[in-house]
């Protein structure tokens, strides 16, 4: 798959992951895992981008003596899946006539 487009789709899955609750790094990956495979690696640079992109805020909290980073979507969050959403009519529509093929009626 293309580098550019998996970014965008982990991107927009990570945002689905905290769009009904706030959660944690770890709690994030056990949410995703029946649908795509990501590690703490390549998990992190993408909820470091989607702060920086103010898709997403973050707050620290005491959990065992430590310090547990909770995510909470924000509405530019909620905007890029809605945008998304509607892109995805367009890529399935491409789908379809990759699928398909170019035939002639």
């Amino acid at each position: 798959m293309d580098i550019q487009l998996k970014r965008g789709l982990l991107d927009v899955c990570v945002l689905a992951a905290i769009k009904t609750e706030d959660s944690y790094g770890y709690q994030i990956i056990k949410d995703m895992k029946p649908y795509v495979e990501i590690s703490e690696s390549t998990l992190y640079p993408i909820l470091r981008r989607l702060e920086s992109a103010e898709l997403l805020t973050v707050r620290a909290v005491e959990h065992n003596g430590r310090l547990r980073k909770y995510y909470h979507i924000t509405r530019a969050g909620l905007a890029r899946i809605e945008a998304f959403a509607e892109e995805w009519k367009e890529m399935m529509s491409i789908y379809q006539f990759v699928v398909r093929g170019n035939q002639k009626k």
